[in-house]
């Protein structure tokens, strides 16, 4: 047996979010099992835990974008990354929420469209002004193939990590809806943007361009990092570029002696709850050998 799989058993034991993402990446369930297991992130452990906390008007936490990291966005987001089926009705009603606040915009920010735009898809919301929404995506993006939120008219300026990241997985799920925007050429030119930078380095000088971008909290929330940046291209079953070599071996070299990878602190903020303590992470285990059967293939 190969020492990657000792640890699906170890794996297994934990939430519904991190089985069925086993099932389906490590173990190839069929895919009736894996969507069985997945169903449970409704009704056990962390995402029920999330769907209970709930307010009676279809928000979470008493805000749509803060306080962070329990507002409506947030939760939705976190949501996502557990794997919550589309179509779930308190997901929608949040989904609806943000739409209802989108309409007050005076003028859009491109890290919070992106947001936006793949809670919408994920979640499986029908909202008429997505396609508005993409478009404007699309028309944000700079020349060197990316985004950033603090630009909207010099396109020369340098692109953001965590900008073009949200950009990126956006554009990704709406392509999954058959959405009418052709997305495809944008989001290759989006891609070839991280490889020109060896996914996390300075163009300039090599160096790691993000301090912090080669810890991996269990949700990244708008943030850039290695492993989530990876597991980007590891869903989209990207071909194995090896501008990514160096990107990949820093996840590799994150390993703990056990053979497991660890826990990180989360982004400073206020959230609902803690995942896991310190010490090995069932889910950034999961997440890593997901990344690495993508890499090795």
């Amino acid at each position: 047996m190969h020492p990657d799989e000792e640890l699906i058993p170890w794996l297994l034991q934990g939430d519904p979010a991190i089985r069925w993402r086993v099932l389906q990446n490590l173990v190839d369930a069929p895919e009736q099992e894996v969507t069985r297991e997945r169903a449970r992130v409704a009704t056990d452990g962390w995402g029920a835990r999330l769907l209970e906390a709930q307010d009676s008007d279809g928000t979470w936490g008493g805000g749509i974008y803060s306080p962070k990291w329990t507002s409506t966005t947030y939760t939705l987001l976190h949501l996502l990354w557990l794997g919550l089926l589309p179509g779930e009705p308190a997901a929608l009603r949040g989904c609806e929420r943000l739409w209802d606040w989108q309409a007050r915009w005076r003028v859009p920010e491109t890290c919070i469209v992106g947001i936006l735009v793949r809670l919408t898809c994920a979640h499986g919301y029908d909202s008429a002004r997505l396609d508005g929404q993409v478009d404007y995506l699309l028309d944000q993006q700079l020349a060197d193939g990316g985004w950033n939120c603090a630009t909207r008219t010099d396109k020369g300026k340098h692109s953001s990590f965590h900008t073009t990241i949200q950009a990126l997985e956006a554009l990704d799920a709406y392509a999954g809806t058959g959405g009418r925007s052709d997305v495809t050429e944008s989001v290759r030119d989006g891609r070839e943007f991280f490889l020109r930078h060896r996914l996390y380095q300075s163009h300039r000088t090599g160096a790691v361009a993000i301090r912090g971008s080669t810890r991996f909290p269990a949700f990244p929330e708008w943030h850039f990092d290695v492993l989530r940046s990876l597991e980007h291209f590891a869903y989209v079953g990207a071909e194995r570029d090896e501008r990514l070599r160096d990107a990949v071996q820093v996840v590799r070299d994150a390993r703990r002696k056990d053979g497991r990878w660890p826990t990180y602190s989360p982004n400073p903020g206020r959230r609902w709850f803690q995942l896991e303590e310190p010490g090995p992470s069932r889910w950034n285990t999961h997440r890593v050998l997901r990344v690495l059967r993508w890499w090795s293939r």
